[in-house]
C-alpha cells in the first residue's frame, strides 16, 4: 500500500483527541478536511475504522489495532523531532576531537571547560592522536575535527586553519642548572642526555630536522610516552627536555626546572584547527569550531 503520511497523521490525531473537531484545532486544519482524510484512509484499508456519535467518535475494533502501531510509530517520530530541536539548540547531542598532547594542554583544555559550562547537555568525546593518527581519523570520520600541533603541512583535502603560535624552549632538572647560567648552542646540548617524545611523534620529527639543520644527530638518551612525563624526567635529573613555553605555566612547574637560554632560538610550534571539508558538521560541533576560531578571528580556513 502506498497510503499517504498525512492520512496516518490525521487518524492518529482523531485516535487521540476522540473528536475530530479536537483534532482539527491540534492539526491547524478544519473538520471536513479531516473527515475526508479519515474516509480515504478507510477506504484505502478497506475497513472502519471509527465509529461517529453526537460524543465524538470511537475506535471500532479494526481502529484499536492500528492506533496501536501508529501510537508507537508516531512516538519515536515525535521523540526524534524533540531531540533533533534539542540538537540544534545545543540542550543535546555530541561533539568528536581529535587532541594532541601539546595542543590539549596549552590551547584546548580551557575552552573545553567553558563550552561545557555553556552547553552542559553536550557530551564530549576526546581522543588523544599524534597528527598522523589525527588526520587518518579525519579521513575515516571517526572525529568531528582535530587539534594539533604541526610543523608540516597536513594534506589529504583537509581544511586547517593556525590557531596559535607557541615558544619552545629548553629545560633542565636540579643537577644540570649551571648550564642555566651561560648561553649554549645546540652542539653543546649533544653532549649531555636529552628527553623528547617518541619517534613515531610530530615533536620527534620537529627536533630531528632542527638538529640536522645544524648537521647534528639528534639522539634522545630517553623516549617519554606523553609531555608530561617528559617534564617528570628533566625534574627527575635524567635529562635536558625541550617542550613549548606554555607548558611550564599550564602544569605549575616553573620552580622546578630551570629554562636554558639558547644561542640558536627554538622555531615556534603551531597549533591547528583541521577539519575534513566533506564532512558535514553538527550543530553542537560547528559551536565548537566557531569559538575554537573566535580565539584567532584573523585565521582562515586554508585547504590543504
Amino acid at each position: 500500500m502506498n497510503i499517504s503520511y498525512d492520512h496516518y497523521r490525521i487518524f492518529y490525531y482523531v485516535a487521540k483527541c476522540r473528536s475530530i473537531t479536537q483534532a482539527a484545532s491540534a492539526l491547524h486544519n478544519n473538520q471536513p478536511n479531516i473527515t475526508r482524510a479519515i474516509k480515504n484512509l478507510e477506504k484505502e484499508l478497506g475497513c472502519t475504522l471509527f465509529f461517529r456519535s453526537r460524543h465524538g467518535v470511537r475506535l471500532s475494533a479494526e481502529g484499536e489495532r492500528l492506533y496501536k502501531h501508529i501510537r508507537i510509530a508516531f512516538a519515536h517520530i515525535e521523540a526524534g523531532e524533540a531531540e533533533m530541536t534539542s540538537m540544534q539548540t545545543l540542550q543535546q547531542g555530541t561533539v568528536s576531537i581529535g587532541a594532541s598532547e601539546i595542543a590539549l594542554h596549552c590551547f584546548l583544555l580551557p575552552i573545553l571547560k567553558e563550552y561545557h559550562r555553556l552547553y552542559p547537555g553536550i557530551r564530549i568525546r576526546l581522543y588523544n592522536y599524534s597528527t598522523p593518527q589525527a588526520v587518518s581519523a579525519l579521513k575515516n570520520r571517526l572525529v568531528d575535527f582535530a587539534v594539533v600541533t604541526t610543523q608540516s603541512d597536513i594534506s589529504g583535502g583537509l581544511l586547517t586553519a593556525v590557531l596559535k603560535e607557541i615558544p619552545e624552549i629548553a629545560v633542565c632538572g636540579k643537577a644540570y642548572e649551571e648550564l642555566a647560567k651561560r648561553r649554549l648552542s645546540l652542539a653543546e646540548l649533544t653532549g649531555y642526555p636529552l628527553v623528547c617524545l617518541g619517534e613515531q611523534t610530530m615533536t620527534y620529527e620537529f627536533y630531528a630536522e632542527l638538529f640536522l639543520k645544524k648537521k647534528l644527530i639528534f639522539a634522545p638518551s630517553v623516549e617519554a610516552a606523553t609531555i608530561d612525563q617528559i617534564l617528570l624526567l628533566v625534574e627527575n635529573d635524567l635529562g635536558i627536555g625541550f617542550i613549548p613555553e606554555d607548558l611550564i605555566k599550564v602544569t605549575g612547574k616553573t620552580e622546578s626546572v630551570c629554562v636554558l637560554e639558547l644561542e640558536d632560538a627554538l622555531p615556534s610550534r603551531k597549533i591547528c584547527f583541521v577539519k575534513n571539508q566533506d564532512f558535514l558538521l553538527s550543530a553542537a560541533a560547528r559551536r565548537l569550531e566557531e569559538i575554537l576560531l573566535q580565539k584567532n578571528p584573523a585565521r582562515s580556513l586554508n585547504l590543504q
